[in-house]
């Protein structure tokens, strides 16, 4: 593969992963239960267990139904 046809490819990956990160955040996503914020004076520390437990398991079933 080209340089110019990969840098295009990985902007577009770039813009629908930003795209769906927006959309996740409207439906609820990335401020569940479980997922541990650490604050301290003006450093704010984000793990998304949670979240990312959750986004692991839609896209497991996602690619499971995809290869049936």
């Amino acid at each position: 593969m080209e340089l110019p046809r990969l840098l295009v490819v990985i902007g577009v990956i770039f813009i629908a992963v930003g795209l769906l990160w927006m959309l996740g955040e409207r439906i609820g996503l990335g401020r569940l239960p479980g997922d541990i914020v650490w604050e301290r004076g003006n450093v704010k520390v984000y793990f998304p267990i949670v979240t990312s437990i959750v986004i692991s398991v839609v896209l497991s079933l996602i690619l499971w139904l995809m290869n049936r």
